[in-house]
């Protein structure tokens, strides 16, 4: 394969939210999607491996899980339009029950991460999937296409060709590190 992905040692604790009662157990197969991924951004497109997403700061893993929940913008904008008092469970409010089905991890990594963001993986990605982002509706390869929430048929096959890729001494690498789209400050 040429071009080069660069890499970063793993470094400091990273958080995860998820649900109990062990929030870094692997998603189960059965919940994936008939396209064999789980919906997510950095998800295998040939449903392979699993992916495990964890952030730099508690506030992160936060941030990035109950992204979900925030409501579509045209919801938010009609919502500015109508008068009078609002709902008792307002849009994008999450439910407390959420919350107690949920646990914050704490884990350490270890290995080298794709930092896909970085000038020279860019180049990479550009040149070894052009093809597949003009598939996906793109017309350039930079640090917002890493960072769109859609089409997540594009960062998922980053995801793959990350897989595939090695180290300078031959290792696989460990995953990908990519700045959130949510906060400029968390690494995920």
């Amino acid at each position: 394969m040429s071009g080069i992905l660069e890499t970063v040692a793993a470094y400091g604790p990273v958080f995860r939210l998820a649900r109990a009662p062990d929030p870094w157990a692997w998603p189960d197969w059965s919940q994936a999607g008939l396209d064999g991924t789980f919906g997510n951004r950095w998800d295998d497109s040939e449903g392979e491996y699993r992916v495990l997403y964890a952030s730099s700061t508690r506030f992160g893993a936060l941030l990035e899980t109950l992204a979900r929940f925030r409501p579509d913008l045209a919801v938010v904008a009609g919502l500015r339009e109508i008068e009078g008092e609002d709902d008792a469970l307002a849009a994008g409010t999450v439910p407390r029950e959420w919350f107690e089905r949920r646990l914050m991890g704490v884990a350490e990594l270890s290995g080298a991460y794709a930092e896909v963001g970085a000038a020279a993986s860019l180049a990479t990605i550009r040149s070894q999937l052009a093809a597949r982002a003009l598939h996906h509706g793109l017309t350039e390869v930079d640090t917002a296409a890493i960072r769109a929430s859609v089409p997540r048929g594009f960062t998922q096959e980053v995801s793959r060709l990350v897989y595939r890729s090695r180290t300078a001494e031959g290792q696989p690498l460990a995953g990908i590190r990519y700045r959130s789209r949510l906060d400029d400050d968390t690494d995920n």
